[in-house]
């Protein structure tokens, strides 16, 4: 088995097991016992349970960063706005697990709080959605899109809805409530 697919394999399995049992009820050997290998093989990948924590959200936030700045690439307030709040809908409809257990789960929270950048990433979305209308209004407006679209994405009760059909109404509710125009286009193949 090559180290890629290992360290892959070992990331799949953290996630599933964080979400079963909490980031704080997930040991390392239950990681090393779920996979079929002994521990001293977690400890070849990572040392300790945070640093496998990090590695499996990392891809969502190299996503995230991708996505801050297409948006703050963009000329206007409008299409900054639009360009950050459809790609954080593409990003936690693609990441529903992900984002469950970041915004669930106590021990990731403090966990990720541990870490300045990601900190700082997780502020400039509100920024960038909340840009239009500087006023508390507009924090909280924002905020509640941001944290609404993250707990309807990772919702057990909505398992069944596909993600497309997840991807428009959230983008269609997200617009109304920041007091945008819905747009009518068609979804962006892959991302």
């Amino acid at each position: 088995m090559s180290e890629v697919s290992t360290r892959d394999r070992l990331l799949t399995a953290a996630l599933r097991l964080f979400s079963m049992h909490s980031f704080a009820g997930t040991s390392l050997q239950m990681i090393a016992d779920n996979l079929g290998v002994t521990k001293a093989a977690i400890y070849h990948h990572f040392r300790t349970r945070d640093e496998i924590l990090t590695a499996v959200v990392q891809p969502g936030l190299q996503e995230l960063r991708e996505v801050i700045a297409r948006a703050e690439a963009q000329r206007s307030p409008h299409a900054r706005i639009d360009t950050l709040l459809t790609g954080f809908v593409d990003i936690t409809v693609r990441h529903r697990a992900l984002i469950g257990i970041m915004g669930t789960d106590p021990g990731v929270a403090h966990a990720l709080s541990t870490h300045p950048d990601i900190v700082e990433l997780f502020g400039r979305p509100l920024e960038i959605l909340s840009s239009h209308e500087p006023s508390p209004a507009g924090e909280i407006n924002a905020s509640l899109v941001l944290s609404g679209i993250a707990c309807t994405a990772s919702s057990p009760l909505l398992t069944h809805i596909d993600d497309e059909t997840l991807r428009e109404h959230l983008l269609s509710s997200s617009r109304r409530l920041l007091g945008l125009r819905n747009r009518h286009h068609p979804a962006p193949a892959g991302r």
